[in-house]
């Protein structure tokens, strides 16, 4: 059994020509229940960023204006995701066997990914078997 999960979440984008990451959260979750918590909660907050209310007292007026039907809905996408529970058990599934989980999301300018491992299972890989020494 996995007891430990690391998450990521980080956004990708180009800068000068070259591609960059954009570390947004990392959580160590101590248990696999947490780390779908925190993983769905990160994309929420994702999600509430990019798509704000437009009357919300933060936001001059008309500083918020609608985009083409064209351009991908990350927001919606997110919100879809975490609000899907054939992709949570899915997530849940995987990451309980051991196996990176890895959540992309992108737009035409960036892409948002979560990642999750298990702790245990970045352990595991990281054994180099013994050797085994003759004696006498």
């Amino acid at each position: 059994m996995h007891d430990e999960f690391l998450c990521h979440v980080t956004a990708y984008g180009v800068c000068a020509g070259q591609r960059i990451g954009v570390p947004l959260g990392t959580y160590r979750a101590p248990t696999l229940a947490l780390a779908l918590w925190w993983l769905r909660d990160r994309a929420n907050w994702i999600a509430d960023r990019l798509d704000p209310q437009p009357e919300a007292e933060h936001f001059p007026p008309s500083s918020l204006v609608p985009v083409a039907d064209t351009v991908p809905d990350v927001p919606a996408a997110l919100r879809w995701w975490c609000a899907d529970l054939g992709q949570q058990d899915l997530v849940a599934n995987e990451l309980a066997a051991g196996r990176l989980v890895r959540v992309a999301i992108c737009d035409e300018t960036t892409e948002y990914e979560l990642l999750a491992e298990s702790v245990d299972a970045l352990r595991m890989q990281r054994i180099i078997p013994a050797l085994v020494m003759p004696v006498g």
